[in-house]
């Protein structure tokens, strides 16, 4: 059975929607910039890329807004643009499921809630607080909308989760479980605690006097990633299904891998090694293709960036054999859970198009990291099989393979 990709849809920092955002990236444009969705000062990290101009009402009823956190509201938002993108009007609702992710979910909401319990009292807690927060809710308001009554799954695997939604949504349909699948993430941690937790790790740049160059994957000057919060979606079908109903099909998923590093709770395995073996994983499944295109998990940090680079050096044998590698976080920021789906967007749009998204910010060469990024602008070149990273916290590991089918 053959799983197809029949729409897609995203909401990021530097777009409201898949052409603006896809548009923006190509051009080498970013999202980041000093955060405005709480005062910065004191934070050790002031910058995030944010999504502007994002109004829930044009996805949800009014009444429903303070129902549903924010990233709840941003996977909405890119679902609405994936349906519409699909074509899809009729449908057997008990055989189109969804499968939903998120790194965190209502973080904001949990703190809102944290302080009102601590200066209020319990008794003031509001009665949306528990279903605004938990990440499987983007999965309920999402079904609820559209109808959907097969599988209700939900992948929270750090920065992993959008990719492991992709990879639990092929093997559902793969399953016999469903026929369709919508793949939904949304993230939106861009709070204080947020900021002030992710810092605390010195995991964040601190690049706060040139936000727009903070976030530079695989430079030799980067100093950790930027936060950034989004949503995106796809639409999987089987091959069948699609091509009966005429649709278009963006590419067909031929390979998946998924593992875990087993060696830190937030340091990834030395060399990669986790990394390899999802890549290999998804890389034998797939047939062991020409890869035209990596989009890495790159998130401008000093071990993911290095190890990546080791993980797919060894798996091409060396660095001669390597495709053109790059990271669009520099654009979009890191959005966490979402950012695996968001990217895994992304890889579709630059395989219809024909063109390798740029790793901007790459001012400063790293000996170690000597791949072929995409520097700092786009280039044209045929896209028939690419691959998506992406790597969390705890250890976790996921890829997908795309091929393009043609005629």
């Amino acid at each position: 059975m053959r799983v197809v990709v029949t729409g897609i849809g995203m909401i990021n920092s530097v777009g409201l929607n898949k052409d603006e955002s896809f548009k923006n990236i190509i051009e080498g444009k970013t999202g980041i910039d000093r955060i405005t969705h709480f005062n910065p000062e004191g934070f050790a990290s002031q910058i995030a890329g944010e999504v502007k101009g994002f109004d829930p009402k044009s996805v949800m009823d009014p009444k429903d807004v303070k129902k549903a956190d924010r990233f709840i509201q941003l996977g909405l938002a890119a679902a609405k643009e994936a349906m519409e993108d699909s074509g899809l009007s009729e449908y057997d609702s008990e055989r189109f499921g969804i499968s939903a992710a998120s790194g965190i979910g209502g973080l904001p909401v949990i703190e809102k809630a944290s302080v009102i319990v601590e200066t209020r009292g319990p008794r003031r807690i509001s009665p949306f607080f528990i279903p605004s927060a938990l990440v499987n809710m983007l999965g309920g308001f999402t079904s609820i909308e559209y109808k959907l009554k097969g599988p209700n799954l939900a992948s929270v695997t750090a920065c992993a989760a959008g990719t492991h939604a992709i990879t639990e949504a092929y093997k559902t349909i793969k399953a016999g479980m469903a026929d369709k699948m919508m793949v939904v993430a949304g993230e939106a941690c861009i709070c204080p605690v947020g900021v002030g937790g992710f810092a605390a790790m010195k995991a964040l740049s601190t690049r706060n006097d040139e936000p727009q160059k903070a976030s530079r994957p695989f430079d030799a000057k980067r100093d950790g990633f930027v936060m950034g919060e989004g949503g995106a979606c796809l639409i999987l079908e089987k091959y069948e299904d699609a091509i009966k109903r005429g649709a278009k099909i963006y590419a067909e998923i031929i390979g998946i891998g998924e593992s875990g590093d087993a060696n830190h709770i937030t340091t990834p395995a030395p060399k990669g090694e986790g990394a390899y073996r999802a890549m290999k994983m998804a890389y034998e499944m797939a047939g062991r293709p020409k890869i035209d295109y990596i989009n890495a998990h790159g998130t401008s940090t000093k071990y993911n960036d290095l190890y990546e680079t080791m993980a797919i050096k060894k798996l091409f044998g060396s660095k001669e054999n390597c495709p053109p590698v790059s990271s669009t976080k520099g654009a979009t920021g890191h959005c966490l859970g979402a950012a695996g789906t968001i990217e895994a967007v992304i890889t579709l749009m630059a395989m219809q198009n024909n063109i390798l998204p740029p790793t901007i910010n790459y001012e400063y060469p790293d000996p170690e990291c000597d791949l072929d990024y995409v520097p700092n602008e786009a280039r044209e070149a045929e896209i028939d099989v690419a691959m998506s990273n992406s790597f969390g916290f705890g250890g976790t590991n996921g890829v997908v393979i795309f091929k393009k089918i043609k005629g």
